[in-house]
């Protein structure tokens, strides 16, 4: 699906986070145990046990979301500023698949003198980041170019006493191999017999490197944007000489390509020609991942690949076959501020690749095809919180509640629900909602609600009531009630939530012959056989 930059624009209005309260603040009591007096108590437990900041503040649950802007997507360096919407999305894919609560931090002044362009000066990002850690139950590292990302992740994790991440590095890097291991299931080869080309030599593609050597892969050759990564050159970055290979400089990236199993793009558009793809190997991997439009579409590979098993993979959200990290980095921070940990270590990344590429193996259940085909709305985004099994608060609410709240209304058009009307919701049941389209036809209007009287068998608006004195404003309801309500339709709420990753980490690989007509082996059809 296409968006307009009205679209978008429209959609990031206001921005894409905010401040919510997990504890009421409504009575004197309320406020004092929230702030003076009652403070002074959590105060003096962090003071005689500094280890108690995970138990009477947020530092648990949050991680600070940090970049100097210099490596924005595949935009480059447009400054810190400009990376905030990216931050915020971040931050918001934290929350959304993993409750992790997380918060941009743009830098400023992180450059060379101080400055807010030129190239990045890694010991200011590093003091900066360390004077705001003791908020933070881990960090993550976003957008900041190479080879200063290098130092600056090095450093923070051997400095900190909670996990340093740079997920530009290693979140795709995980998320990569894992698809290669799953590639290497279909192909019937093992890792260490995989010939591997890598084109991007910046932070993403030398992790991915690094990963892949890890878990076994030898035959591997990495491209930069000056060329192949050859013993005799001399401008290359400690990380890049490490993946250096006895080769000629003007070794060209068809001529390495040529029988080759997989392709991994992390660098630039339209780089990658049809010509190159069929130079490849009689069953290859193309993961064009460069974000926002990658190496080679879809279509071309389809074109010129036509009649030929392959599998096609991109980094984005609106072509089938998304490797990207947002598929394991939620999930390895949330593993990582569940225990503790101190660090994110490679061992802790491979085990995290091999878990995800067996779960991309297994069938995927009927509820989360339903929604992964947009069938079924999940309970999901909350203001509210309920319990984990780890006995953590985590959020939760009903995307389709929300739709119908009063705050789905213009502010000058909101309806106040009371409690008469809340008593009398036993006899009002929902239907289909209406379009997106709004009123009067515009895109990006929320949809609203439409409902069924059964005592006077009439369809349309929830009908107002009169307001009581007292009146309090619903925006949500609570996880039993949403539990309730999905299972007078069939579902089973906490088994979709079990299961709800597999339409977030499952990695699909996809053959055919054209991009109509993929044969899907894995993901949301049913796992990789």
């Amino acid at each position: 699906m296409a968006f307009s930059r009205e679209d978008v624009l429209k959609y990031h209005k206001g921005g894409k986070v905010a401040v919510t309260l997990p504890k009421p603040l409504q009575t004197k009591d309320d406020l004092c145990l929230a702030y003076t007096p009652g403070v002074a108590h959590a105060v003096k437990e962090i003071a005689a046990n500094p280890a108690a900041v995970y138990d009477v503040t947020a530092k648990s649950n949050l991680v600070a979301v940090v970049s100097d802007g210099t490596a924005i997507l595949g935009l480059g360096d447009l400054g810190a500023t400009a990376s905030i919407p990216v931050m915020e999305g971040k931050a918001v894919l934290f929350k959304s698949f993993a409750g992790v609560d997380a918060w941009p931090v743009p830098l400023n002044a992180c450059r060379a003198g101080g400055a807010n362009v030129g190239k990045t000066d890694p010991e200011r990002v590093i003091a900066a980041v360390k004077a705001i850690a003791p908020q933070y139950g881990g960090i993550n590292l976003e957008d900041i170019a190479a080879p200063a990302c290098f130092e600056i992740e090095d450093r923070l994790d051997a400095e900190l006493d909670i996990p340093v991440f740079h997920d530009d590095q290693w979140g795709t890097a995980v998320i990569a191999l894992a698809g290669v291991m799953n590639f290497a299931t279909l192909a019937g080869k093992d890792l260490k017999a995989l010939k591997v080309v890598v084109n991007g030599a910046g932070a993403a593609g030398t992790r991915i490197a690094d990963m892949l050597k890890a878990a076994g892969v030898v035959d591997l050759t990495m491209f930069d944007i000056r060329g192949v990564l050859a013993t005799t050159r001399t401008d290359l970055s400690r990380q890049n000489a490490a993946h250096a290979r006895d080769v000629p400089e003007d070794l060209t990236r068809r001529a390495a390509l040529a029988g080759a199993d997989v392709f991994i793009g992390v660098s630039a558009a339209n780089v990658l020609s049809g010509d190159d793809v069929r130079a490849m190997g009689d069953f290859p991997a193309i993961f064009a991942m460069a974000n926002p439009d990658p190496e080679i579409t879809p279509e071309a590979v389809a074109k010129a690949l036509a009649g030929r098993r392959y599998v096609m993979v991109t980094g984005r959200s609106d072509y089938p076959n998304q490797i990207n990290n947002v598929l394991g980095f939620p999930y390895l921070f949330r593993g990582a501020l569940d225990v503790r940990a101190t660090t994110i270590n490679t061992a802790m990344k491979v085990a995290a690749a091999h878990a995800l590429a067996a779960l991309a193996r297994e069938p995927v259940t009927d509820e989360v095809k339903a929604v992964a085909t947009h069938r079924v709305r999940l309970p999901m985004r909350s203001i509210r919180t309920r319990r984990s099994n780890s006995g953590r608060a985590t959020s939760f609410r009903s995307r389709s509640t929300a739709v119908c709240s009063s705050r789905s209304r213009p502010p000058s058009r909101r309806r106040r629900w009371t409690a008469a009307s809340r008593a009398s919701e036993s006899t009002l049941r929902p239907t289909a909602p209406r379009s997106r389209s709004g009123r009067d036809g515009r895109r990006g209007h929320r949809e609203r609600k439409i409902w069924y009287n059964a005592e006077n068998g009439k369809r349309g608006a929830r009908p107002l009531r009169k307001q009581p004195p007292q009146r309090k404003e619903q925006t949500g309801m609570s996880y039993a009630e949403a539990k309730k309500r999905y299972a007078k339709i069939g579902i089973d709420t906490e088994k979709v939530l079990k299961d709800l990753a597999k339409v977030s980490i499952s990695l699909h690989c996809w053959q055919g012959d054209d991009v109509g007509g993929f044969e899907t082996t894995g993901g949301a059809s049913g796992g990789i056989q």
